[in-house]
């Protein structure tokens, strides 16, 4: 007997201790909270995150170790937004100055200033502390200009700067995120409910999903002081993990159910579940772990920290649905399936062969070359979009408009446009170059306030290191971030820069800032594009070559995955690139796609993509095992995974849809993004082009090996499919063979109960009859065969073919009249 795979080895010690395998889950889920919550996390810091010229801005400027102090801006304006009244103003500024400095949490109060169109004051503020938690001890602040504002009727005083708007975006996307969470929770229960019609079997693969979220992110955070951390990793880790976690429980739970259903105990179940869909978890998993490995290839931070927090969620993931979930299956035995929902629990255990699968199939196998091309064409119809996308980094003029900071943010910048867009020039000499460094950059600045690209709404105030050796000086424009005459004046600075610099010896510079990095992040992914594309499809090319032994289905895997992904840009473009959606989806489009986003996107899709393929191919190949033409096996495959992929396709829908629906643009676009891939991919590839293309492909689907057993899905009769002392009978398609049309059952066949006592019971394949010739035991009838092994003659049970599980065929509802 040959050793079990290692999925069904620790499924079945996890069914035989199911207590143990329980309990270390908890511990392990326990270690993982507090490691994280012990070890604290490490953010990446600028100088981390940058590349190209505003990567090194960025290290120049650290290395000149200035103070970092937490600015606020508090600004008067006349509430009907006209011209302010010079001595209402400077009384409400007077007032700002004398509350501001009675504060504990204020370091200093600069001068009111009025705008240059008069109808502005700003009082600078300085706060005491470190800037990264600023915005926890900024309410103080924002509690004395509410209360200047209710002192001074007819104005109206805002505040803007590192604490307040830190603390007003994070309460408006900390209500998003909770909104999400309230939606999703109930949405996938729901889903669920439908999927299984039981409350416990819904509610087992959400609480699974959960608790990987939980100890992921507690690895993360350990893993940040190895690779640090960006502020999106956790919103990744719940998105990839309700996924993938979902979906991994979704797998294992409908075959369990399904050998239960079929006549098996609760182990043999969950054995056989355990080498099916457990190694299709497996394969799956390294799938979107190999796919996300790429994107370190991007050599780029804020990459490799999704890509480290996805890959740890989905190995979680992987671990748990083959440790602790076949321990629930085991110690909930049949209560699985209760409390039962009364129609929804009809529907899903209704018995017989789905009518509705094999009717959408049907186009595809009757005439699988003009399927092919229509499809396909759809697709590369909805991918035409995406041949004209932009990129552009996310600023402050993505954010919705209807946030009060955000609010507060326009006209401050409308008033003093230098306090919006700016460009950070950088510079580092030798300390006794320091005086030429300033007198070159005070020529930079007098270029500067004769350009009408630039700010002059204040006079720039150039900073000194204590060490002499590192300048830098804030040069204001008065555009948004991502407007062109943003992006022309960081290219004038940046050629300026050098040249005011050429008389000073051994001089370092670069321009920095939110605009500089934006440009030089979008450049830097395209620079880097092709080698993280080439990266997966490579490896997800051997990957599938090691799993199913053909070229032909490894080929066929990426070309629908690719055009899965081109689809579902060209949707992304067509949406956001333009603004007919702004009013279904609240948010202002900027004419482009957030530049971070189509690396991420690829290689994620890629990642979930496979898991659907996978999970399908197998089953097609299992099917194509038991020696049926490929017509068959598709059909079968597929229908046979169609509830799971498509239960596992709405959840994932519902997920990501939900990220629609937040106020940040680059989680629009990534949940809408990833909702319409995983929609096209479930609906478009998995009905009509896949079928299509397998069915078309015929035996060549397996080259250039062949089936183990069988006729390899070749088309024609078949042969017997060698098991172990007994050949098995060849399986028929009667649609396309009428010699072997199909009978009745006994029961009608005869007319009478089938109870004889020395009778034989029959075999019932393909929809056939054959009597067993041999075996025959006295006063009693041979056991039929059954799913996973055999009996034969009175010998010990033995295995079929490692991967073959076939029906149940002594059950009444196989036979179909």
């Amino acid at each position: 007997m040959r050793k079990k795979p290692a999925t069904v080895r620790i499924a079945r010690w996890s069914a035989t201790h199911p207590w143990s395998a329980i309990g270390l889950w908890v511990v392990f889920v326990a270690a993982c909270l507090f490691l994280g919550g012990a070890a604290g996390t490490n953010a990446i810091s600028d100088e981390e995150s940058g590349v190209r010229e505003s990567g090194r801005a960025g290290k120049i400027v650290h290395s000149g170790d200035f103070p970092e102090k937490a600015e606020e801006n508090v600004l008067i304006t006349a509430e009907d937004g006209g011209k302010l009244d010079p001595a209402v103003g400077q009384e409400a500024a007077a007032d700002v100055v004398e509350r501001m400095k009675a504060l504990d949490e204020v370091e200093s109060v600069g001068d009111p200033f009025p705008s240059p169109d008069g109808k502005a004051l700003l009082v600078p503020v300085t706060m005491k502390g470190d800037t990264e938690n600023a915005d926890q001890r900024v309410q103080p602040l924002l509690d004395v200009s509410a209360s200047v504002q209710e002192d001074h009727e007819g104005l109206r005083v805002d505040e803007v700067g590192t604490g307040s708007t830190a603390k007003g975006l994070s309460e408006t996307l900390g209500e998003d995120f909770k909104k999400a969470e309230l939606i999703s929770l109930p949405l996938t229960l729901l889903i669920l409910l439908v999927v299984f019609g039981a409350i416990i079997a819904a509610g087992v693969p959400v609480v699974l999903a959960l608790s990987c979220v939980g100890a992921a992110i507690g690895l993360s955070t350990v893993a940040s002081h190895v690779l640090p951390e960006t502020s999106a990793v956790s919103n990744v880790i719940l998105l990839m993990g309700m996924a993938v976690g979902v979906d991994y429980s979704l797998f294992y739970l409908k075959r369990e159910r399904e050998e239960r259903r079929a006549g098996k105990n609760h182990v043999d179940a969950i054995e056989i579940a355990a080498e099916t869909s457990g190694h299709t978890v497996v394969v799956s998993g390294t799938t979107v772990i190999v796919a996300m490995a790429g994107l370190y290839l991007a050599n780029e931070a804020t990459f490799a920290s999704l890509a480290t927090g996805s890959i740890i969620v989905v190995a979680v993931a992987v671990l748990a649905s083959l440790t602790v979930l076949p321990a629930l299956l085991a110690k909930l035995g049949r209560w699985v399936d209760k409390p039962r929902v009364p129609f929804l629990w009809r529907l899903t255990m209704r018995s017989g062969e789905s009518r509705v699968w094999p009717a959408l199939l049907r186009p595809a196998l009757s005439k699988p070359g003009i399927t092919l091309v229509v499809s396909v064409g759809a697709l590369l119809l909805l991918a035409v979009p995406a041949l004209d996308m932009k990129l552009k980094q996310p600023g402050s003029d993505d954010l919705s408009r209807d946030i009060p900071v955000v609010q507060a943010m326009d006209r401050l910048t409308e008033s003093f446009p230098s306090k919006g867009t700016v460009h950070q020039v950088a510079v580092r000499a030798p300390a006794g170059q320091a005086d030429e460094v300033k007198s070159a950059l005070r020529g930079l600045l007098e270029r500067t306030a004769e350009d009408d690209l630039f700010a002059h709404d204040s006079t720039p105030t150039i900073k000194e290191s204590a060490d002499h050796r590192v300048h830098t000086v804030d040069v204001g424009t008065p555009y948004q971030p991502k407007s062109d005459g943003a992006r022309e004046s960081l290219d004038l600075l940046r050629d300026w820069v050098p040249q005011a610099m050429a008389d000073v010896p051994d001089a370092e510079s670069a321009v920095g800032g939110k605009v500089a990095q934006g440009v030089d992040f979008t450049g830097h992914l395209e620079e880097r594009m092709p080698w993280v594309v080439g990266f997966v499809l490579l490896l997800t090319l051997v990957t599938m070559m090691m799993i199913f032994r053909s070229l032909a289905v490894a080929f066929s895997a990426i070309l629908l995955n690719l055009l899965s992904a081109a689809a579902s840009f060209g949707v992304l473009v067509a949406v956001f690139q333009n603004t007919w959606a702004e009013g279904i989806l609240d948010f202002h489009s900027s004419g482009a796609v957030v530049s971070w986003l189509p690396l991420f996107l690829f290689v994620v899709l890629f990642g979930l993509s496979m898991d659907y393929h996978v999970f399908v191919v197998s089953r097609i190949r299992e099917a194509a095992l038991e020696g049926v033409t490929t017509k068959v096996a598709v059909r079968e495959g597929i229908t046979r995974s169609a509830g799971v992929v498509t239960s596992a396709a709405i959840v994932m829908v519902g997920v990501f849809a939900i990220f629609g629906t937040l106020s940040m643009v680059e989680f629009k676009q990534l949940g809408v993004g990833l909702a319409a891939a995983i929609l096209l991919d479930a609906v478009i590839i998995r009905i009509y082009v896949l079928p299509a293309l397998m069915t078309a492909l015929g035996k060549w689907n397996w080259w250039p090996g062949k089936l183990s057993g069988g006729n390899g899905g070749n088309g024609g009769t078949g042969g017997p499919v060698p098991v172990p002392d007994q050949a098995e009978p060849t399986r028929h398609d009667p649609e396309e063979q009428p010699q072997y049309a199909r009978f009745a059952s006994p029961q009608q066949q005869y007319g009478q109960p089938y109870q004889q006592d020395a009778q034989q019971q029959p075999y019932q394949q393909g929809g056939y009859q054959q009597y067993q010739q041999d075996g025959y035991q006295q006063g009693g009838y041979q056991e039929p065969y059954q799913q996973g092994g055999y009996q034969h003659g009175g010998h010990p049970q033995q295995e079929t073919r490692p991967g073959q599980h076939r029906r149940d065929t002594s059950r009444p509802d196989y036979y179909q009249p």
